[in-house]
C-alpha cells in the first residue's frame, strides 16, 4: 500500500492529534521522503471531545453525543438522506455491529463489510499510521517464553494474549497489534488445589487465552473464566475487567484447546481436565479409562473430535494414540498408535511410517496436534513432526531435528505453517512439500538484521524477546519486546520468510570458479521456470463473495488539506447511512433496481449535498431556500446541476470549505482480477472456476563440466483435498517458439457432495493446491511489496450455497404478468405502493427473483419450489402464525377437512404428495378459502369488499435439484374482494329482501291512505283554527266593551241602557254574519 502523504508523529497541527488529521495530497506523492510511515484509513471507535489530549494513541470508546450529530447533520440541508432516519440511527440504535476493514490504498478507501457479534463497534472514520510504540515494564516480557495466539480465524474482532508473569493481565488489541492495551483483570483467583487437583503452586499468570467472535476465555491456574460484557465495557476500569465469570468450578483444568473455525455460526472451546477427572474433555463429556488427554482438535465439518491420548498400561510403558470420537453417533475409534521411538530416516527428507522401518533411540514425545480443515492435513508435533491427510497414514518429516521440541504451531490455513520450539527457534514448512526450513536463528536472519540495522530500522534491537508469532493476511508477523537505550518497546514486525529463504539458498548453493587470475562467483537457480503468470482470471467477486462499497471522503478545500471534526463527522454519517441501507435492503419485495443505494440516490442524482443555510457544500444556491418541515433543514426549490457544485469546488468557493461528491458513494460490482487467484472460491452446484497458467521454462544450462544435461520439463500439478467432491481438468498447450507452456485449469463441483443449505451456512471446506513441480522453496518473484514465493498456490474452496444470494418476490413482473393473463388489474381502494393488492377471483401468478447481492445480478428463479400459507389475518395487526397441523390442512391437496386456502392445476407434488410443487411455468394459483379455512367468511369492515393478508412461505428445499441453496422467503400478500360464505350471503340476502319488501309495502299503503289522511288532517286543522279564532274574537270584543264603558260612565242610566241595547244588537248581527261566512266557505 502506497503512502498517502507525509506523517509527523506527535506533531500537533491545528490543535488536533495528527492521527485524526488527514493529508489528502492526491495529486502528488512524496516518495523521496525517507522513513515516511505507511498511513491508512481506519474505522475505529470515536470520541470527538478527547481527541488530542494524549501524547500517544487515542482509543475511541465513547458514542458521539446526539446533539453533536444533529448539529453536524443539520448542515446537510439537501442531502439524499432523511434527517429523521439519521437521527434515529444515532439515538435509537447506539450499538451497531458493523465493522469495516479498509481494502483500498491512499486516500480513497474501499470498505469491506463484516459483522462481529457480541462486540458492538461504534463507527468512526479515522486516519492513522503504522509503527506506534508503547512503553511497558520490562519484566513483563524480558526472558519470558513466547506463547501462541489463539482466536477464531476470520471471526474474532479482538486478540488477547496472556503469559505476563505473576500478573492477572492480558494484552488486548483490535488492530492486530498495531496498537494494544494492557488490561488488568478483576478475577477471584480462588485456588481450589487439593488432593484431586495436583497443582504444586499458585500463580497469578494468565496461561491460556482464546478470543472468539462472541466472547473471551482465559485460564489461570486450574480455573476457567469467560467474559460476559461487551468490547467497550472491557476498557472501563470501574466495571469492565470485573465482568469475568468462572465456569467449570468443580473441575481442574490443565489446558484450553482452541477451535480455530466456527461451525454454522457456533463457536467452541475445549477444556482438558486433570486430577480426579483426568481423561475428560469438556466438549460434551468424553471419558477414557486409564488415560490422559494431551490435546484435542474439533473437526467442525464432520462434527468429530480428534484426541491425542496418553495411555498408561501397567505391563508396558506409556504410549500415545490418536482417537476419533463422533459426537453424533457417540462412536469412539482408535485411528493411529504413535511409535514409541523416532524413525531412522537414513538421510531422506521424509519417511512413510508403516511400522516396518528402523527406529532411533530417541523416544517420541507428542505434545499437540494441528489440523487444517481446508486440505485435511493433520500434524502431530513434539520432538518430531508427523503429517497425514487422512488421520491414519502418517509421514515423518526428517528435516526437523529430533533434539528440539516444538512448543506450538502457527497455521495460516493457506498452505503455510510456522513452528516455534521450546528454545524460541522459528521453523517454516510449506504445506504440500516435505522440507522444513530454519528461519531463526540462521545465516539468512543475520544478513537480514544487518541490512535493517544499516537502514536504522526501529524494529530491531540488540536485546529482544519474542512474545508471540501469528499470521495476518497470509504474512507471518512477530510481536517482539525490544530494549534499546534502556527503553522497552513492544512492536509488531514482519518476518520476511521469502527473503530468508532466498538468503539461505544463495548462501548454500554457490560456486567459486577461477577464470584466469580471477575468482568468479556463480549461483545455481533451482527454480524450473523463469516466468509464471496467471491469466484469463474471471472477476473475483462472484467467487470471493465479498460485498464492497466505495465511499470517498469529502474533499477539504483548505490550503493545508487537513480534515476537521465536522468533515470527518459528515464522512462518518454518510458511510453509516450507507451501511444502514445495506442492512435494510434485505426485504421480501424486490426493488425495481437491484442496488441497496438506489433508494438513496434515485431522486437526488442531479442535486448535491448542501451546507448551512441552504448553501451547497459546493457553494451558495442561486435560488433562496424554501421552508422545510424538518428543523435545521432547508431545500432549494429547484435542483442545481452537479457540475455547478464541482465548478464552485474547483474554484474554492464551497461553503464550509468541504465538497461531497454524491456519485462517489456506490456499491462495487465490477471489481477486476489482479493477476492472482482469489482469497477463496465459493462453488455452487455444478459451477466451475477456470483460469490459465503461463510458464516459461528455464533455458538449459551446463552443470559446471564438459558434459551438458538438460533440466527436466516444467510440469504443473493440481492437488485436490477432496477429489470425490471436486474435480480439476488441466489442458496443456506448448508454445515452442517461446519455450513456454500454457495450462488451462478448470475446477468444478461434482454436484453430489453437499445437501442444500442456507446462503453462507453449512459450507463444506476443501481446497485446491496449484503446484509447479520442483518449485517449493526455490522460486521467488520480486514485487513492489518485496519478494513473493511462486509455484505453490493454495486456494480454499467452499462448497455449498454462496453468501449473498437470496430469493425475492418479483412484484414488478408479477403485476405485469397478472394484468396480461387476467385482462385486468384491480388494486385496493387504499393503495399501498409497497404492497399492491390482488383480486380474489383472479388467478394468481407469482414470480420470484434470485438476487446476487455481491455481483448485482438479478434473474428469474427457474427452479421448483413449494408455496405454503403459514399465517394470516384480516388486517396487518391481526396476522397470526399457523401451527404445523394448520399449515398442512390449509395447503395440502390431501386435506379432507375442507380447509384449503388455495389450489393449483399443477399435478406435480412432493414425494409424499403432501404439497404441490410450483415453478415459473406453473398454471397459477386459484384462491379457495374453503369453509374451515381462516379466510372463509371474512366480515368486511366497510362498504368495500373483504380483505385478507396472507403470510406466505416459499422454499425450494428438497424439490429443487439445480442448486445447493436452500432458498426460503416469507412475505405478506394482500388479497381483496373475498366472497362471503353462502350462509352469511343468504342471511344478508333475506334481511335485505325483507327490508326492501317492507319498504315497498309501506310505500303502497301510504299511497292508498294518503287522501283520507289529508282530509282528516284538514278537518282537524280547521277545528283547531276555528277554536283559536273564536277565542281571539271574544277576547277582542270584551276588551273593546270595557274601554267604552269606562269612557261613558258619566252619562244617565237611560243613555246607558240605550247603548247596551245597541251593543247587544250589533253583537247579534255580527254572530249571524260569521255563521253565514263559515257556511259559505268550502272545505279545502
Amino acid at each position: 500500500m502506497s503512502p498517502a502523504g507525509p506523517a509527523w508523529p506527535r506533531l500537533r497541527v491545528l490543535q488536533t492529534l495528527w492521527a485524526l488529521l488527514v493529508v489528502l495530497l492526491a495529486p502528488w506523492r512524496l516518495w523521496a521522503i525517507k522513513n515516511t510511515q505507511e498511513c491508512t484509513w481506519q474505522v475505529v471507535l470515536n470520541n470527538f471531545e478527547t481527541v488530542g489530549k494524549k501524547d500517544a494513541s487515542d482509543r475511541f470508546v465513547d458514542q458521539e453525543p446526539l446533539y453533536t450529530v444533529d448539529k453536524v447533520f443539520s448542515q446537510l440541508v439537501d442531502a439524499p438522506i432523511d434527517p429523521d432516519e439519521v437521527r434515529g440511527l444515532v439515538s435509537g440504535k447506539r450499538e451497531r455491529s458493523w465493522t469495516c476493514t479498509p481494502l483500498g490504498s491512499g486516500h480513497l478507501p474501499t470498505l469491506s463489510l463484516q459483522t462481529y457479534l457480541g462486540f458492538p463497534y461504534y463507527l468512526k472514520i479515522n486516519y492513522s499510521c503504522k509503527g506506534e510504540l508503547f512503553n511497558l515494564i520490562p519484566r513483563y516480557f524480558v526472558n519470558v517464553p513466547s506463547r501462541p495466539l489463539w482466536y477464531t480465524v476470520d471471526q474474532a474482532p479482538v486478540f488477547i494474549l496472556g503469559g505476563i508473569p505473576e500478573e492477572k493481565a492480558i494484552l488486548l488489541t483490535d488492530t492486530n497489534f498495531k496498537d494494544f492495551f494492557l488490561v488488568e483483570l478483576s478475577i477471584d483467583s480462588c485456588w481450589v488445589g487439593s488432593f484431586y487437583c495436583p497443582q504444586t503452586s499458585f500463580t497469578a499468570t494468565i496461561y491460556d487465552a482464546i478470543a472468539t467472535e462472541s466472547t473471551l476465555f482465559i485460564r489461570q491456574n486450574q480455573l476457567i473464566y469467560y467474559f460476559t460484557g461487551t468490547y467497550i465495557t472491557l476498557h472501563e476500569s470501574n466495571r469492565g475487567s470485573g465482568r469475568w465469570v468462572r465456569v467449570l468450578a468443580n473441575e481442574c483444568i490443565k489446558k484450553l484447546c482452541p477451535v480455530h473455525f466456527h461451525s454454522n455460526g457456533s463457536e467452541y472451546v475445549m477444556a482438558l481436565t486433570t486430577g480426579k477427572h483426568e481423561g475428560y474433555v469438556h466438549f460434551g463429556t468424553i471419558t477414557v479409562v486409564n488415560c490422559s488427554i494431551t490435546w484435542a482438535v474439533f473437526i467442525a465439518g464432520d462434527y468429530n473430535l480428534l484426541l491425542l491420548v496418553e495411555i498408561e498400561d501397567p505391563s508396558t510403558r506409556k504410549y500415545f494414540q490418536v482417537v476419533s470420537y463422533d459426537l453424533v453417533s457417540d462412536y469412539l475409534v482408535v485411528l493411529y498408535t504413535i511409535p514409541e521411538f523416532i524413525p531412522d530416516a537414513r538421510g531422506l527428507e521424509f519417511l512413510m511410517v508403516l511400522g516396518t522401518e528402523s527406529y532411533t533411540n530417541f523416544p517420541m514425545v507428542p505434545k499437540g496436534m494441528s489440523y487444517n480443515p481446508y486440505n485435511n492435513l493433520l500434524f502431530i508435533w513434539g520432538n518430531f513432526l508427523l503429517q497425514s491427510y487422512n488421520s491414519k497414514n502418517f509421514i515423518y518429516l526428517a528435516d526437523f531435528p529430533k533434539e528440539l521440541s516444538i512448543k506450538y504451531l502457527v497455521n495460516s490455513f493457506y498452505g503455510d505453517t510456522a513452528i516455534v520450539t521450546e528454545t524460541e527457534e522459528i521453523w517454516y514448512l510449506l504445506e504440500g512439500s516435505y522440507q522444513v526450513y530454519k528461519l531463526f536463528p540462521s545465516k539468512g536472519w543475520e544478513v537480514h538484521v544487518s541490512l535493517q540495522v544499516m537502514q536504522q530500522s526501529s524494529l530491531y534491537a540488540p536485546n529482544e524477546t519474542m512474545v508471540t508469532l501469528f499470521y495476518e493476511d497470509r504474512r507471518l508477523y512477530q510481536l517482539v519486546y525490544l530494549i534499546d537505550n534502556q527503553q522497552g518497546r513492544l512492536v509488531k514486525r514482519l518476518v520476511p520468510v521469502e527473503q530468508l529463504l532466498m538468503y539461505q539458498q544463495i548462501s548454500n548453493d554457490y560456486l567459486l570458479e577461477r577464470q584466469g587470475s580471477h575468482l568468479t562467483l556463480s549461483f545455481t537457480n533451482f527454480c524450473p521456470f523463469t516466468v509464471m503468470r496467471l491469466r484469463d482470471l474471471p472477476n473475483p467477486q462472484i467467487y470471493t463473495r465479498q460485498e464492497r462499497y466505495r465511499a470517498q471522503p469529502p474533499r477539504v478545500l483548505e490550503p493545508g488539506g487537513f480534515h476537521s471534526d465536522n468533515s470527518l463527522a459528515v464522512y462518518q454519517g454518510l458511510v453509516y447511512y450507507l451501511l444502514w441501507l445495506h442492512s435494510k435492503y434485505d426485504k421480501p419485495y424486490a426493488d425495481p433496481v437491484h442496488d441497496p443505494t438506489w433508494r438513496w440516490w434515485k431522486n437526488k442524482k442531479q442535486d448535491q449535498v448542501r451546507g448551512e443555510g441552504g448553501e451547497s457544500v459546493g457553494g451558495p444556491s442561486p435560488d433562496p431556500p424554501s421552508p422545510s418541515t424538518c428543523p435545521g433543514t432547508v431545500f432549494a426549490p429547484h435542483p442545481v446541476p452537479q457540475d455547478y457544485y464541482f465548478y464552485l469546488a474547483s474554484n474554492w468557493r464551497s461553503a464550509g470549505s468541504v465538497h461531497v461528491d454524491m456519485a462517489s458513494y456506490e456499491k462495487i460490482y465490477d471489481l477486476k482480477a489482479e493477476n492472482e487467484l482469489p482469497e477463496r472460491i465459493f462453488l455452487d452446484k455444478g459451477t466451475s472456476y477456470r483460469f490459465s497458467v503461463f510458464l516459461t521454462a528455464r533455458e538449459p544450462e551446463p552443470l559446471h563440466g564438459p558434459s551438458f544435461q538438460l533440466q527436466s520439463k516444467v510440469g504443473l500439478a493440481v492437488v485436490l483435498a477432496d477429489p470425490e467432491c471436486i474435480e480439476a481438468v488441466v489442458k496443456e498447450k506448448v508454445l515452442v517458439n517461446r519455450n513456454s507452456v500454457l495450462f488451462w485449469v478448470t475446477l468444478s463441483d461434482k454436484r453430489f457432495c453437499f445437501d442444500q443449505g442456507i446462503s453462507g451456512h453449512h459450507l463444506m471446506k476443501t481446497s485446491m493446491l496449484l503446484k509447479v513441480v520442483g518449485s517449493s522453496g526455490h522460486c521467488f518473484q520480486n514485487t513492489n511489496q518485496g519478494p513473493r514465493m511462486q509455484g505453490n498456490l493454495m486456494v480454499p474452496v467452499l462448497i455449498g450455497c454462496p453468501p449473498g444470494k437470496r430469493l425475492a418476490f418479483d412484484i414488478t413482473y408479477t403485476l405485469e404478468y397478472n394484468r396480461l393473463q387476467n385482462k385486468h388489474y384491480f388494486d385496493c381502494v387504499h393503495v399501498d405502493p409497497e404492497m399492491p393488492c390482488f383480486l380474489f377471483r383472479d388467478i394468481f401468478y407469482p414470480f420470484f427473483l434470485i438476487q446476487d447481492l455481491v455481483t448485482g445480478d438479478s434473474g428469474s428463479f427457474q427452479g421448483s419450489y413449494v408455496l405454503k400459507v403459514v399465517g394470516g389475518g384480516p388486517t396487518l395487526d391481526t396476522i397470526k402464525e399457523y401451527s404445523e397441523e394448520d399449515i398442512y390442512r390449509f395447503n395440502s391437496p390431501l386435506d379432507k377437512t375442507g380447509s384449503l386456502i388455495w389450489t393449483t392445476r399443477n399435478t406435480t407434488t412432493t414425494e409424499d404428495s403432501a404439497f404441490n410443487i410450483l415453478s415459473h411455468n406453473s398454471l397459477g394459483i386459484e384462491w379457495l378459502c374453503m369453509e374451515n379455512s381462516p379466510c372463509h367468511d371474512t366480515i368486511p369492515h366497510s362498504i368495500f369488499a373483504s380483505e385478507f393478508f396472507f403470510k406466505v412461505l416459499v422454499s425450494n428445499r428438497g424439490v429443487d435439484k439445480s442448486t445447493y441453496c436452500d432458498y426460503q422467503l416469507t412475505f405478506q400478500l394482500h388479497i381483496h374482494g373475498l366472497p362471503l360464505s353462502a350462509r352469511r350471503a343468504f342471511l344478508i340476502l333475506m334481511v335485505s329482501a325483507s327490508l326492501f319488501v317492507g319498504l315497498v309495502i309501506l310505500y303502497v299503503i301510504s299511497c292508498l291512505l294518503s287522501p283520507y289522511v289529508v282530509k282528516v288532517c284538514n278537518v282537524l286543522c280547521w277545528k283547531i283554527n276555528n277554536i283559536i279564532a273564536w277565542e281571539s274574537y271574544i277576547y277582542s270584543i270584551a276588551s273593546d266593551t270595557g274601554a267604552f264603558s269606562n269612557t261613558s260612565g258619566i252619562k244617565s242610566g237611560e243613555s246607558s241602557g240605550g247603548i247596551s241595547r245597541v251593543v247587544s244588537k250589533v253583537a247579534g248581527e255580527n254572530r249571524t254574519d260569521t255563521k253565514e261566512t263559515l257556511r259559505k266557505k268550502p272545505i279545502s
